[in-house]
């Protein structure tokens, strides 16, 4: 039976990482296509692109009744991002960063996770609150494309060359069609398969979403930024791991909050969103000072994780 499981949720992995790949595409070369610069459209999409799987899952989440898959997923990916997908990439080639943005993102980052536990400190989101959070993510957009303006030369070509596709409509129509499928049936498969071996373990929804569901669909995101960093594009991979916990946090918990009231586990604000803030701020000193992040920096990063891992393991394992 768990095999069974782990078999359709690998397949939903793996329609959803194509589903978000195709919808990147598809959305960037229709912004170009109708007047927006391909530097524009790399702002636009700094974190969006990497957490469209993880809004598949979460909406699939909710219309089947699991909010607490949906916010483990959510908390859970920001993690990921700052723990693992970063980690991995500082580890593979050490991340230069250039980009001023990055501080917009990372103030971003820390006041979603600040308002959030004080939101959560009566175990619930109410609607207004989901909508500051909306708010709140509107305005790091804004900040983020006010700042990006100010960039240098190279900063702005290599965010530009990130979004670059090609603008043909029928091509871009079809795209969004194959992203919509891809997605819609990769969220379906990832979601049902792990409630059933989250069942079989006796792991509670939230620690399925926090675990197996935003790891599994953080993978592609390091291959991605193993990629960039390579390339000698640390800015894209710091970007986007910043950007993406920020969607997650701001716009995708906001946004389930606002479709209705959401009761928020004790361990979530008391556990999960502190470690959220614990790697943000293990990330400062990194980003203040010589203005990358080493391979020394990313084991640091990474060895974070892996405890972080282990004590979710732990709490949920009978002595």
């Amino acid at each position: 039976m768990i095999a069974i499981a782990i078999a359709w949720f690998l397949l939903g992995l793996l329609l959803l990482a194509l589903g978000g790949d195709s919808i990147v595409k598809a959305v960037s070369g229709l912004a170009q296509r109708f007047g927006a610069s391909a530097f524009t459209a790399g702002l636009l999409l700094l974190g969006i692109t990497t957490s469209l799987p993880e809004l598949a899952v979460n909406a699939r989440a909710l219309v089947v009744g699991q909010p607490e898959l949906a916010l483990g997923n959510a908390v859970g990916s920001s993690v990921v991002n700052l723990g693992l997908t970063l980690a991995v990439a500082a580890m593979v080639a050490p991340l230069l960063l250039r980009a001023r943005l990055q501080a917009v993102l990372w103030w971003g980052l820390l006041a979603a996770g600040l308002l959030l536990i004080v939101f959560g400190l009566d175990g619930r989101l109410l609607r207004w609150e989901a909508g500051v959070l909306v708010a709140g993510f509107v305005v790091v957009q804004f900040l983020l494309l006010r700042r990006g303006r100010h960039e240098s030369a190279e900063v702005q070509a290599i965010i530009a060359e990130s979004a670059l596709s090609r603008t043909s409509l029928p091509l871009n129509v079809l795209r969004l069609l194959v992203a919509a499928l891809a997605l819609y049936w990769g969220a379906r498969l990832v979601v049902g398969a792990a409630a059933d071996f989250g069942a079989a373990l006796g792991w509670t929804p939230l620690l399925v979403g926090l675990l197996p569901v935003a790891i599994g669909t953080a993978l592609p995101e390091v291959a991605a930024a193993v990629a960039a960093a390579r390339r000698g594009h640390g800015d894209m991979v710091l970007g986007h791991v910043l950007g993406s916990s920020v969607v997650n946090l701001m716009l995708v918990i906001g946004a389930m909050g606002l479709l209705q009231p959401l009761a928020l586990p004790a361990s979530f604000v008391r556990l999960e969103l502190p470690a959220v803030l614990a790697f943000a701020l293990v990330l400062y000193p990194m980003l203040r000072g010589d203005l990358r992040i080493s391979r020394i920096e990313g084991a640091v990063l990474l060895g974070a994780f892996v405890a972080w891992l282990g004590l979710e393991i732990a709490l949920v394992t009978p002595v």
